[in-house]
């Protein structure tokens, strides 16, 4: 019987920024709230917004103009996050089948967000998007991406046609192998005409 992955789920409409309602800041401010030992955070809610209005605008970092918050502060919280996984948190559960209404409403703005972490998160992120369906979190389209999980399933397949006692593998099929495996795990140079915004 073969297992059947859940649908996709449909892309999210783009949804312009702007600054985050009090229904949707309950939703987040659990998300937020910080761990351990260390000062609160000042004005969280506006560092939030700032870095919402970034992701969204697709401009870089130095031209956020965020009131009081100086882009650099910004960035450097969005990078802090990443590196906690906050992203890929918020990206797991707006990917649940009972997300509240308010928080599928955010989905396109924690999909920018996760998208501009992309360096941060690495091969791992990706794989983490694609599994979970959301494929508009992607830097580009799927199929120009390295897939992990593909890699591991071509190189067990590989594993299993050099074990003891199989036939040797001819030339070709060796050739053939080596251009699979460059494809799956060397990253291909992604032209901007075709990145995802």
């Amino acid at each position: 019987m073969s297992r059947r992955s859940p649908p996709a789920p449909r892309p999210a409409e783009p949804r312009p920024w702007a600054p985050l309602t009090d229904a949707e800041w309950d939703i987040l401010a659990p998300f937020f709230a910080r761990r351990g030992a260390g000062r609160p955070i000042r004005d969280l809610r506006h560092r939030v917004d700032s870095i919402f209005q970034a992701v969204t605008s697709g401009l870089p970092w130095s031209e956020l103009r965020s009131g009081t918050l100086l882009w650099d502060t910004a960035h450097r919280q969005f990078r802090r996050w990443a590196h906690a996984d906050l992203w890929t948190r918020l990206l797991k559960a707006v990917a649940r089948r009972r997300c509240g209404r308010v928080l599928r409403g955010l989905r396109p703005w924690i999909c920018a967000a996760y998208r501009r972490a992309w360096r941060l998160l690495g091969l791992r992120g990706i794989a983490i998007a694609r599994r979970l369906g959301l494929f508009d979190a992607l830097r580009a389209p799927p199929w120009m991406l390295p897939d992990p999980d593909l890699s591991e399933q071509a190189l067990r397949h590989l594993h299993q046609r050099l074990a003891p006692g199989q036939p040797p593998m001819a030339r070709e099929t060796w050739r053939l192998w080596l251009k699979v495996l460059r494809r799956l795990i060397l990253p291909t140079r992604i032209p901007r005409a075709l990145a995802w915004p």
